[in-house]
């Protein structure tokens, strides 16, 4: 099976919702949200629970925990990509609702303009 591309959604003016907030996890954290966007990389639409999971509207969810704080990442699919657009650290047992919304509004931008929404490093 081909490796899905995972790439990380931007907002107009270039910023990086995502690159935000995982620089200011610590590290232990951004290791284990590693792990998870390389096992989205490699498996793609087969991945299931406990890693990830259909949140609604096309919008999916990675899962990483660490000392009883959720990580979730918020991502869809365009075609053979994984865009991740929106993050959180989650206590409650669900993804706030308006948390799903914004990924939507984000993804309907990405899918209009995939090349204007689509992070370039060094491109601010």
């Amino acid at each position: 099976m081909p490796k899905t591309a995972v790439v990380l959604y931007c907002e107009d003016n270039g910023s990086c919702p995502f690159l935000e907030w995982f620089d200011g996890l610590p590290v232990k954290a951004q290791d284990k949200c590693q792990v998870r966007l390389e096992r989205l990389r490699e498996l793609g639409h087969e991945l299931r629970r406990p890693e990830a999971d259909l949140l609604r509207d096309g919008i999916y969810e990675l899962r990483a925990s660490l000392q009883g704080i959720n990580y979730r990442i918020l991502y869809f699919f365009h075609g053979t990509v994984a865009a991740i657009v929106s993050h959180g650290i989650v206590k409650e047992r669900a993804v706030p609702p308006k948390e799903i919304d914004l990924a939507m509004e984000r993804k309907k931008r990405f899918a209009a303009n995939p090349a204007k929404h689509r992070y370039k490093e060094n491109a601010k």
